[in-house]
């Protein structure tokens, strides 16, 4: 689904406030800014074929070894390299969730079977697509239950799509304890950890030898020199673009509760940063539509989400003030409209 994805402000001219895509847009860039400015000379050459430097870096960050790290053009590029490596497969999705899992599966002539409870897998082997925390809905599966999924089905392949492992404060399986465990591949975005989607960088991790099998698909020179650069300096700097955990919670909470009172919707429960929400009446791309060009602000119509219908949308919390203007004219729009 390359059209409507989350952040497509680049369908309106005059954007203010961007909820759309699960970002903390407020990050502070200044250091990284300067860095890539230090080292634009590197556009004149070809980047690594291979961004062995840059996985050295992931391995070193989580004590593991490069083997066991395929760094990748954002996560999605991960994605696709799963869905290839292990092409005609049977993959099962948990619902609802991000498109890219079943696009991706379609592509690579996957026979896709959507499921809605974990506690019905079927005994032959398959890939198990699990996104943690989900999006859109936001919920952390209990990592007990998890542990327990992956250890009675070694038969199958557990892919963890951790892209938001950042935002949440419910346990969910690090890096080191998936090493152990040779059914599953975690995937991590550096793009939502440390804001900066425009750049592509992601990775996988996981048993060296499910690991290589996706080298072996990754084209030469997927990830460019500026993103390599900007990988290493963020790894070297993560601990300040650590966020308040408990206080985006909290306020996200907050903007749970008032648009509850609204009246006009429901909300989903959510153990991160961004929330689903379901309109009682009229449809979200009429929602997003006055938002953005009456006083822009984007959300994300979260109609497309297969088993999600014409009334849901998504928000990422930004900051106060930008959240009670959001508030304020979801508002309008359902009192006016």
């Amino acid at each position: 689904m390359t059209d409507g994805h989350g952040d497509d402000i680049y369908h309106y001219k005059q954007i203010k406030s961007n909820f759309s895509s699960n970002v903390c847009h407020q990050t502070n860039h200044d250091g990284l800014k300067q860095y890539l400015y230090e080292h634009m000379d590197s556009i004149r050459a070809y980047p690594e074929p291979e961004p062995y430097s840059l996985e050295q870096k992931v391995a070193d960050y989580y004590g593991i070894t490069p083997e066991s790290v395929c760094v990748t053009n954002g996560a999605t590029e991960a994605i696709y390299l799963i869905a290839q490596a292990y092409r005609e497969s049977h993959s099962f999705i948990k619902m609802p969730t991000f498109s890219e899992y079943a696009d991706a599966c379609r592509l690579h002539a996957h026979q896709v079977h959507p499921i809605y409870d974990l506690n019905r897998l079927p005994e032959k082997p398959v890939l198990i697509w699990l996104c943690n925390p989900n999006n859109p809905t936001g919920e952390v599966c209990d990592i007990n239950q998890l542990k327990q999924l992956i250890e009675n089905y070694p038969q199958h392949l557990f892919i963890l799509d951790q892209s938001y492992e950042a935002f949440t404060l419910k346990r969910i399986i690090g890096v080191k304890e998936a090493l152990s465990c040779p059914n599953v591949l975690q995937l991590h975005s550096m793009t939502k950890q440390f804001a900066v989607p425009g750049l592509r960088i992601g990775y996988a991790t996981g048993h060296p030898l499910l690991v290589g099998k996706l080298r072996k698909c990754r084209m030469p020179w997927s990830v460019n020199a500026l993103a390599i650069a900007a990988g290493k300096y963020l790894l070297g700097h993560a601990q300040e673009y650590q966020p308040d955990i408990q206080a985006l919670l909290r306020e996200k909470d907050r903007v749970a509760e008032a648009l509850r009172r609204t009246g006009g919707m429901e909300v989903w429960d959510s153990d991160t940063h961004y929330m689903l929400v379901q309109l009682r009446s009229g449809r979200a791309a009429a929602l997003k539509e006055f938002l953005a060009t009456r006083y822009g602000i984007l959300i994300r119509d979260a109609s497309n989400f297969e088993g999600l219908d014409e009334r849901f949308f998504r928000i990422a919390i930004q900051t106060s003030t930008e959240n009670n203007q959001l508030i304020d004219r979801i508002k309008e729009w359902i009192y006016t409209c």
